[in-house]
């Protein structure tokens, strides 16, 4: 049972959905960013995710890579810290690993029209003085693996205390990894009073206890129903020998109708890579 501090909102899939960005509640700005991207429909998690932003709510967002969720939390982000700007780091972007902080770091350059709002990306096997000097030049919003985040505070290279904005994106991921202690360490570093999003593919008996634990009444909203794929991932399936593995996936690359904007490749070992 959903304590007075926990009780559950729900927001369901059957709610009539805008059909365009402007009926989210954004501002020209981030309208325009959304156009300079051919964004032209908003996905599920955008519609239902961006107005409860705005409304300053916690939110806890079910929903799977390739969904739009990055956009669905940088957009609502960018927009208030631009409205009313003031110095110090505001927003806080916990990724589970660098290849998804760097995806986040690049989406916020992407939507973030207002260059004085500044982001810097704080991860391990990058330069740690590198990410020092930019700290230090001021920035409003740091995306950050929770390992290298906590050295920095550890040195005391960030200051966490006028944090306006946490966002756990792929939760159940940090938690796999065994982020939790780390995680748990650095909310005790952030102010009481804030804002916190936390976005996961499967919503477990440990995500809720965080949840449960660090957010107050959060609005929820699902739209990766369990045991289904992102319906803008098509997924397929090929049997090769090892030595052709390569060639066939080249070849699958290059022969693609629609050529590919990016392409993330995962392999099993460094070697591999």
């Amino acid at each position: 049972m959903a304590t007075a501090r926990t009780k559950r909102a729900f927001v369901t899939k059957h709610e009539k959905e805008p059909m365009n960005f402007s009926q989210l509640g954004l501002a020209p700005a981030q309208l325009r960013a959304c156009e300079s991207l051919g964004y032209t429909e908003p996905t599920p998690i955008q519609t239902k995710a961006i107005p409860v932003i705005l409304r300053g709510l916690d939110l806890i967002g079910c929903a799977e890579t390739g969904t739009g969720k990055t956009a669905a939390f940088l957009l609502p982000i960018i927009q208030k810290i631009s409205e009313q700007p003031r110095p110090g780091v505001r927003v806080l972007v916990l990724a589970p690993t660098r290849e998804l902080a760097l995806q986040i770091q690049k989406n916020y350059g992407e939507l973030n029209h207002a260059k004085s709002n500044r982001s810097v990306i704080v991860m391990g096997g990058a330069n740690i003085r590198t990410q020092i000097a930019g700290l230090r030049r001021g920035v409003a919003m740091v995306v950050a693996t929770p390992g290298r985040l906590l050295d920095l505070t550890e040195r005391g290279a960030i200051n966490l205390s006028m944090i306006e904005v946490l966002v756990l994106d792929e939760a159940d991921r940090m938690l796999d990894m065994g982020f939790l202690p780390a995680i748990r360490r650095i909310l005790s570093l952030l102010p009481a009073k804030r804002q916190t999003l936390l976005f996961s593919a499967t919503m477990s008996e440990q995500i809720e206890r965080l949840a449960r634990s660090t957010m107050k009444e959060p609005k929820r909203i699902d739209v990766s129903p369990r045991g289904s794929a992102a319906t803008m991932v098509d997924q397929k399936a090929y049997q090769v020998a090892l030595e052709s593995k390569t060639t066939l996936l080249l070849a699958l690359l290059e022969n693609e109708p629609e050529p590919f904007e990016r392409v993330l490749v995962f392999t099993r070992t460094r070697r591999g890579a």
